[in-house]
């Protein structure tokens, strides 16, 4: 708040405490936006919106049925046939049936795949960078690759580069027209070497570079 009397002096709110940037603009790729805050190692967790929505539809689609066919057998008609055949199913077949093993394997896998997303923190393709305190920003692994490739093919003697980033290696595949390949490799790994470290990745992925002749058909 500020004080307009005549003569006061002015004082400023002070800033939020902790707010959240993934950038550069455009970086994230249309991924969930981050949690403040969350993850190991400073990682970004995805929200987890479309597994979260896709449980919250069956369990509510399964229970009102269920509830739907209570509430009318308590209103004096006969259970659906779907419940009735689903309690005979039950009471009838053994443990050891291929049906049943096979719907206790199916379940248990979607508890682990639900597990799992709980445990894990999603949203691979953004990489953590180093920020101010109280702020924390992403980088788009599809706009690191981008940015060595800029830097590999202004290298003098490479013709072409393919680069992949990983969170922990980046792998970069370059084609050299001229000059001696050995040369041209330790240009290119010092110039990409310095291009990482501009980056401000919070993890700097390991740097493997490839270089060979073009082929010649």
């Amino acid at each position: 708040m500020t004080d307009e009397s005549p003569g006061a002096p002015r004082t400023l709110d002070p800033p939020p405490a902790d707010r959240d940037v993934t950038g550069p603009p455009g970086a994230a790729g249309g991924a969930a936006e981050p949690e403040p805050g969350s993850g190991r190692r400073g990682r970004f967790w995805s929200v987890r919106r479309l597994p979260s929505v896709l449980v919250a539809l069956v369990l509510l689609f399964g229970v009102g049925f269920l509830l739907y066919d209570l509430i009318a057998v308590r209103a004096g008609r006969e259970a659906a046939d779907w419940r009735t055949g689903l309690a005979d199913e039950l009471a009838t077949r053994q443990l050891g049936d291929a049906w049943t093993i096979a719907g206790a394997a199916l379940v248990a896998a979607l508890g682990l795949w639900l597990l799992l997303l709980a445990l894990t923190p999603g949203l691979r393709a953004l990489l953590t960078m180093h920020g101010a305190p109280g702020l924390r920003a992403g980088l788009d692994r599809g706009t690191a690759a981008g940015v060595l490739r800029e830097q590999a093919v202004q290298v003098p003697g490479v013709r072409s580069a393919k680069v992949r980033v990983r969170r922990r290696r980046a792998r970069v595949r370059a084609v050299a027209h001229f000059r001696e390949v050995e040369e041209v490799r330790t240009d290119l790994t010092g110039v990409l070497a310095d291009t990482l470290a501009d980056l401000g990745l919070a993890r700097q992925p390991r740097l493997s570079v490839h270089v060979r002749r073009p082929d010649h058909h």
